[in-house]
């Protein structure tokens, strides 16, 4: 059902110093490459708890500490004397929306996309780097959504910050404190460029609409897009690494990781459902954290942006006709090829003669559908369970709502068994396939 939600407070929160000497709010924070690469807009959260859940006032205390060690968050975008994208960090605030509901949690399940978007602030026009709304139920539950500009940083570290916030709340010192310095990019001297990222990182990163092929346009509108959940249980995912492990070819095992069997499995299904003729070709985007690919290691505390994506693709027949494991590799070696010599080829490319506009990709939000292709996001890893704001950890864990076919995003399941819940951007039309064939390994 869809459900009225009343907006009762708007403010902005600050960092509490507490006493303590509060710093500087003229300093800037300097964009690094893999900043300006990411999309200037807000990407939201939803978490849910079910009775006792923290009140406000605490909620917002904790928040005002967390924004002591994260100040960004509280900062504004400006540009500095060389017309340089930074942050600011003037300790102005984020945006704290309290409101409410006519209906309980279950009778609001499962969220319509209505329903998700109106548990989300507006983001039109928002100067501020992050928002949260808190939305109360009549049954007592609570949804906290959390907003926060790509820009600013990545999910690792978003996450990192929904803890810290939680170790707030608890009255805990937060730790770890996170990594604030975002020059340690430099580029190599002399420099070595050994890829073609203006084809991957600057084109691809930009698509637009006009730029689709009629054979690639989808035959369906922005209007029929829904948001599915899919839930995968351990004993599924164990099956399905045993199947994408062995090659029909040659009958040697090769193990894949849950990610990669399950971005494989999903693959192959929606091709299936998208009824793509044979010789389409269809490519996937997956995001690569470079905290685990550069050398020297970069610590997961690391405040910023250090992603770059895999670009796996394959024909159609090659996907509905081949292996599981087949599908599995194409994705493994595209993966692979993101490594230590990539990141640091990316950023000597990215370090010269490059303006702010030649990487920052804007919103494109008359796109419908990434027809014939998908973007998969994986929140696995992430330390969602640790998100505690003293009555244990959310019974909910998803996005919100994007009118865009073809995302799907690969979440640690609340459920309690292990398993992972699957969040897929589908059209209305095609769902009842997608349900038909999703759970079925051959």
């Amino acid at each position: 059902m869809s459900i009225q939600v009343q907006q009762l407070c708007s403010k902005l929160v600050t960092p509490t110093y507490n006493g303590d000497h509060p710093p500087l709010i003229t300093q800037f924070v300097p964009l690094s490459v893999f900043d300006r690469l990411a999309e200037d807009t807000c990407i939201p959260l939803i978490y849910a708890y079910k009775p006792p859940t923290p009140s406000n006032t605490m909620l917002e205390q904790g928040l005002r500490k967390a924004l002591t060690e994260y100040r960004e968050w509280a900062g504004r975008f400006c540009t500095d004397d060389n017309g340089h994208h930074v942050i600011q960090l003037n300790d102005k605030g984020l945006r704290f929306i309290e409101a409410s509901t006519d209906c309980t949690l279950d009778q609001a399940m499962p969220f319509t996309p209505s329903t998700l978007l109106s548990l989300n602030p507006s983001f039109n026009g928002v100067k501020e780097l992050a928002l949260v709304q808190l939305t109360r139920f009549t049954c007592g539950s609570l949804v906290v959504s959390f907003s926060a500009n790509h820009m600013v940083a990545d999910g690792v570290l978003v996450s990192q910050f929904l803890v810290a916030w939680g170790q707030a709340c608890r009255g805990l010192e937060i730790d770890p404190s996170p990594l604030h310095d975002r020059s340690i990019f430099a580029p190599r001297d002399p420099s070595r460029v050994e890829f073609d990222h203006k084809s991957v990182e600057l084109t691809k990163g930009k698509i637009k609409e006009e730029y689709i092929s009629p054979d690639n346009k989808p035959p369906y509108s922005r209007d029929d897009v829904i948001l599915h959940k899919a839930h995968f249980t351990p004993e599924f995912i164990a099956k399905l690494k045993s199947k994408a492990a062995t090659s029909s070819v040659s009958g040697v095992n090769r193990p894949y990781s849950a990610f990669e069997s399950m971005v494989a499995h999903l693959w192959r299904a929606i091709t299936r459902v998208r009824g793509l003729t044979k010789f389409q070709t269809t490519e996937i985007r997956i995001s690569v954290n470079g905290r685990r690919r550069l050398k020297p290691r970069v610590p997961n505390e690391y405040f910023g942006n250090l992603v770059l994506w895999a670009y796996p693709a394959a024909q159609v027949k090659d996907l509905l006709h081949e292996s599981l494991s087949h599908t599995a590799e194409i994705i493994h070696e595209a993966v692979m090829k993101v490594n230590d010599d990539y990141f640091k080829s990316f950023i000597d490319f990215a370090s010269y003669n490059l303006q702010d506009e030649d990487l920052i990709p804007e919103a494109n939000r008359s796109l419908s559908a990434l027809w014939p292709n998908l973007e998969f996001i994986s929140w696995l890893g992430f330390p969602f369970n640790n998100i505690d704001f003293g009555v244990g950890k959310p019974c909910i864990l998803m996005p919100s709502f994007d009118p865009l076919e073809g995302l799907i995003y690969l979440v640690p399941s609340f459920a309690g068994d292990g398993g992972i819940d699957v969040f897929i951007t589908l059209f209305q039309q095609q769902l009842a396939l997608f349900e038909e064939i999703c759970y079925s390994i051959d």
